[in-house]
């Protein structure tokens, strides 16, 4: 920075901004976008994805389960009440987590189960179910806006896929078609497993679970409690019914109260594969709970590959952040991870805000400050992403230990949750909040 002295003449300083680059305009890095457009106003913000202009985002009907804490941060935006009027959201009411292999030495008729209600934990819900497209749509369009009301210093980048990272001693350098410096780089375009490369240490670890998971809709029985999202642990692995709106699960169906679908299986011993559409039905309505009444028509179902990819780090050499699947992608047997990656977002725009940025700040002062936002980013975001990461990855891995005694360990750990109300209040918390 230049010194000035009293006998000097006054030095006019360039104006120097905050320079970030999103690359990936999902629903992670455009939440980042908007926020950090708003928290930050000398921060020069460009979003790049390498899908076109003119995609429509909202066919995508992939389902994603969002926590309570994900749908108040939606609130914050002034995103949710834009996914509410759509009509394709729905609420969790209720949880109900429970195992198809009997507890051996569980004492009673009645088998263990995890009962968590919004009512008991005194909010108004402890989550909702969305799609892909429903929620990214009004995000796109609000960041759309953004952009033509400030074109000065935000911008985005349809078409454009970033090719890789190269670091520079004051931030670093994306290659976009064309090489563009920034202070900070984040990272907000994860995929899936199969798509992914694989990790390995000490950059990070990945690990094959060899299980399929068989994704689709299906429609329930008019007599089914509405809101509740259920969770079956089956020898093969979990299934999950997750709440939607009302509808058709097949074309020229019938009308009624629809869920969500992901049915994981072992890949070695897939009871799912060879079936048609009419004997997994049948086959399904033999795995969950009785509560959940019978399942009245299924949706054709499409396969994943599923496995961990876990970045050791969320900050890389050159001032690269991971976020999201890009830091961390999941077995789906919490149904946390995309909610894990909103908790990366707010955290890092947390760490960012928290600095006191100037437009006088030279190079040096500017990336100190991005470092120092950096530690802090990173030391509070471990606690949480590890104590899921090793959670999901002991359950996942748990259903192909060929340890009879593991179902009664977990149902008695089903059944000691239930019983002890401090845990099971924790637990709600974690569900909703992440740990904290």
């Amino acid at each position: 920075m230049t010194a000035t002295h009293a006998c000097d003449a006054p030095t006019t300083l360039p104006e120097v901004e905050l320079r970030l680059a999103i690359i990936g305009a999902g629903p992670a890095g455009l939440s980042l976008a908007l926020q950090a457009a708003r928290a930050l106003p000398t921060a020069r913000i460009t979003v790049f994805d390498a899908r076109p202009a003119d995609k429509d985002v909202r066919a995508d009907a992939r389902t994603l389960a969002l926590s309570q804490g994900t749908v108040q941060e939606l609130h914050r935006m002034g995103i949710w009440d834009a996914i509410e009027a759509s009509g394709h959201s729905a609420p969790i009411k209720a949880v109900h987590v429970s195992q198809q292999q009997p507890t051996v030495l569980w004492p009673g008729s009645q088998q263990p189960a995890v009962r968590i209600s919004a009512q008991e934990q005194g909010v108004p819900q402890l989550g909702a179910v969305v799609s892909y497209g429903t929620l990214v749509a009004p995000l796109q369009a609000a960041w759309l806006k953004a952009v033509s009301s400030d074109e000065h210093r935000l911008a985005m980048r349809f078409g454009t896929p970033v090719r890789g990272f190269k670091p520079l001693p004051q931030g670093v350098e994306i290659d976009a078609d064309i090489a563009e410096s920034f202070d900070l780089a984040i990272v907000a375009e994860g995929g899936v497993f199969a798509d992914q490369p694989k990790l390995h240490w000490p950059e990070g670890v990945s690990r094959d679970y060899e299980q399929t998971a068989w994704v689709g809709q299906v429609l329930l029985d008019d007599a089914s409690a509405p809101g509740v999202a259920y969770e079956r642990f089956t020898p093969s692995g979990p299934a999950a019914l997750l709440p939607l709106p009302s509808g058709q699960v097949q074309v020229g169906g019938p009308i009624g109260r629809r869920a969500a679908l992901v049915w994981c299986v072992q890949q070695t011993d897939d009871p799912v594969l060879e079936l048609n559409d009419a004997q997994r039905l049948t086959l399904l309505n033999t795995i969950f709970h009785e509560e959940v009444g019978p399942l009245r028509q299924m949706s054709s179902l499409k396969a994943f590959p599923l496995g961990l990819n876990a970045h050791r780090r969320l900050v890389s050499e050159g001032q690269v952040v991971r976020i999201g699947n890009a830091a961390q992608t999941l077995h789906p047997v919490a149904g946390q991870g995309f909610n894990l990656g909103m908790r990366d977002v707010h955290e890092l725009l947390a760490a960012l805000k928290d600095q006191t940025w100037s437009t006088v700040d030279d190079d040096d002062a500017r990336q100190m400050k991005v470092q120092r936002a950096l530690r802090r980013f990173e030391r509070r975001r471990q606690p949480d992403r590890l104590a899921l990461v090793a959670s999901t990855d002991f359950l996942a891995r748990s259903f192909t230990w060929p340890a009879p005694i593991l179902a009664t360990v977990r149902g008695l750990g089903l059944g000691a949750v239930q019983s002890l109300g401090p845990v099971k209040r924790l637990l709600a918390r974690t569900m909703m909040f992440g740990v904290r």
